[in-house]
């Protein structure tokens, strides 16, 4: 039985904000449908308990962009946490994304829960990859919390979404991942983004949980790129003390372009 209300969440990932408000991609102004999310957002506000975001936050890596996406976060007033994604600067983001409830931690507590950010990006590149030195804090982080339920969020997806392109660049050293998350029994969730649709899998009693782009959405099992007629979206899950959760995925009603253009931008 769960005495304690649940902790709230919103996965918010891969919105590909730009320097500039009007600019496209794939024929979608990424500013305005972030902003039709957050207005969604503004409405749970009451019951959500914070916001994570889970990388591609820019779609060109300017400080603009995340100044931009400063000041929507500011006026939101959610608890917010992040980490970058292969689109990102992680540098620029660690100077700019820091004010108000916005906040760089990459481990911290809400109620029985802990929570670990990892950066699976690497430089110049789409894929992802866990370099030793984060693998070791993430196995030193379990250990430290070893009696509360832990989620666990990165950008790359840890396991094959049966898409061979997307596969091709989600995180490249899944199996050293796996080894260390499946020794430690409390950790339940793993959150990523990058695949720009829903997602779930169990592997060992764990989660893996993908979620959909606040802006354009990629054709579930498909072996090449293709942009889908989903509309942008986000997650939102309950966390009880005692180790479960639900989740749900939230669309919201954005007008889509008739024609995308079909440009690998991922």
């Amino acid at each position: 039985m769960n005495e304690k209300p649940p902790i709230s969440i919103a996965q918010v990932t891969d919105t590909h904000l730009l320097a500039s408000e009007n600019q496209r991609l794939q024929g979608i102004l990424t500013t305005e449908s972030f902003l039709t999310v957050t207005k969604r957002l503004e409405e749970l506000r009451p019951e959500l308990d914070l916001l994570l975001m889970t990388g591609d936050l820019s779609g060109d890596a300017t400080a603009q962009s995340y100044e931009n996406l400063q000041h929507y976060l500011n006026s939101l007033q959610i608890a917010t946490y992040w980490l970058p994604g292969n689109h990102d600067c992680a540098i620029a983001m660690d100077k700019i994304l820091n004010l108000g409830m916005v906040s760089r931690r990459k481990s911290f507590q809400r109620g029985n829960w802990h929570f670990i950010l990892l950066n699976s990006g690497v430089a110049d590149s789409v894929h992802g990859y866990l370099s030793p030195t984060i693998l070791d804090w993430l196995d030193s982080e379990l250990q430290i919390s070893a009696n509360n339920p832990t989620l666990i969020a990165l950008h790359h997806a840890p396991v094959s979404v049966n898409s061979t392109w997307l596969d091709a660049s989600c995180l490249q050293n899944s199996p050293e991942f796996f080894a260390i998350v499946e020794r430690h029994p409390q950790v339940k969730l793993v959150l990523f983004g990058h695949i720009h649709q829903e997602f779930h899998q169990q592997r060992h009693g764990i989660h893996y949980l993908g979620s959909p782009s606040t802006c354009y959405q990629f054709q579930p099992g498909s072996p090449t790129y293709v942009v889908s007629d989903d509309l942008p979206g986000f997650r939102v899950l309950k966390l009880y003390s005692d180790g479960t959760w639900e989740t749900k995925i939230e669309r919201v009603p954005y007008p889509l372009p008739i024609e995308s253009v079909v440009t690998a931008s991922y």
